[in-house]
This record gives structure tokens, C-alpha cells and sequence, in this order.
């Protein structure tokens, strides 16, 4: 089996809910098993820390996590139309991962949620990819020959699934929102075992 690593920050449930229907769809690829992880919150006081083993949800991500992995699913909600803090501040700390090389060649998609249609999705997807590049990763988006992604009122771009919440936070996915999740998870995983078999 070869790991792919499903990395989220989640506030209020949404880009988890989108995080465990991407690896939904990594695993119903044979020989590809998902690897959900997580990063700890961004405290606003310095001397204020993150226990080591997060209350609940996935584990913190590792260096290990990165190496090892054959493949990623990047998650964030939108903040302004960029990723979330915690997510910004870790990417910001893989300096060494950057100069050993573990993730060029490695293909990566990205998802998010965000508060309204209009909430910045496309633009924090894009900026989701912008350290993935600088790792060397390769970019998978979801393509039109997912008809959900041209009917879909809800959360649904070529640049990967997103969910749109609305103002009170809300988790549950649409249904379309749900499918594209699920495909751009198949998607990920079957390219990434084309890129590991000879």
C-alpha cells in the first residue's frame, strides 16, 4: 500500500468534512491508502502552545509524513482569500523538506471552504499551490468531465473541491460538493500510482 497524505487545517468542520471524503476517494483505489493529518492552531500569544497530541481529529503532520508520502491532498479554509495561519505557519517551516527534495515530482491537489460563494475559494486555492510548486509537487486540479463541477451551485472548481458554508459555519457538503471531494481523491491516488509503477 502507498500513503497518501491528506494535510488540513479545520476550524469549524467544514475542510475536514472535505479532507475525509477526499481520502474516501483515495482509498477506493486499490494499492492507495489515505493518510489523514492535521496542524496545530496559531496562537496569538507567544509563550502559548499546541499540546503534543491534538484533543481530537488527525495527528499533527510530521517531516516523516512528507517523505514518506507518494502524494497530497492540501486543505484550508479561506482567510481573506488565502489559507488559514496554522497552515501558512507550517508550510513556512519546511525549509529542510525544500532543500532535500522529498516532494518534487509528487503530484498534490487542494481544497477549501470558505464562509460565502464568494469568499475568496479560487483564490485561496491557488495560493494553496503556490509552496506546493516551490516543493517541485505536480498540480492535479479536477477536470469538466466531472459534470458535477459544471451544475454545482455550491462549492466545486477546476482547481479543486471547496465547500461553501455559509455565514454560520455550517459542515455538511452538498451532495455535488461531496462527489467532487470524492473524485478529486481518485483522481490524486490513481495518478500518483502511475507515477510510482514502472
Amino acid at each position: 500500500m502507498h500513503d497518501i497524505l491528506v494535510l488540513y487545517y479545520s476550524h469549524r468542520g467544514s475542510v475536514r468534512a472535505l479532507a475525509e471524503r477526499i481520502a474516501r476517494g483515495i482509498e477506493s483505489v486499490p494499492g492507495a491508502q489515505a493518510r489523514l493529518r492535521t496542524v496545530p492552531r496559531v496562537s496569538t500569544v507567544c509563550e502559548a502552545s499546541a499540546p503534543d497530541v491534538p484533543d481530537r481529529g488527525a495527528p499533527y503532520v510530521e517531516e516523516a509524513d512528507l517523505a514518506e508520502c507518494i502524494g497530497l491532498a492540501l486543505g484550508s479554509p479561506c482567510r481573506f482569500g488565502n489559507m488559514a495561519a496554522p497552515m501558512k505557519y507550517f508550510w513556512d517551516g519546511t525549509i529542510a523538506t525544500w532543500q532535500n527534495g522529498a516532494l518534487a515530482g509528487k503530484p498534490a491537489s487542494v481544497f477549501t471552504s470558505s464562509g460565502s460563494a464568494h469568499g475568496g475559494n479560487e483564490s485561496t486555492l491557488l495560493a494553496m499551490m503556490l509552496p506546493l510548486l516551490h516543493h517541485g509537487m505536480l498540480i492535479c486540479g479536477l477536470p469538466f468531465t466531472e459534470a458535477d463541477l459544471a451544475t454545482t451551485d455550491g462549492g466545486g472548481t477546476p482547481y479543486g473541491p471547496s465547500h461553501v458554508a455559509g455565514p454560520g459555519g455550517n459542515p455538511v457538503l452538498a451532495e455535488a460538493e461531496s462527489r467532487l471531494a470524492v473524485a478529486q481523491g481518485r483522481r490524486l491516488a490513481e495518478t500518483a500510482l502511475k507515477l510510482v509503477r514502472p
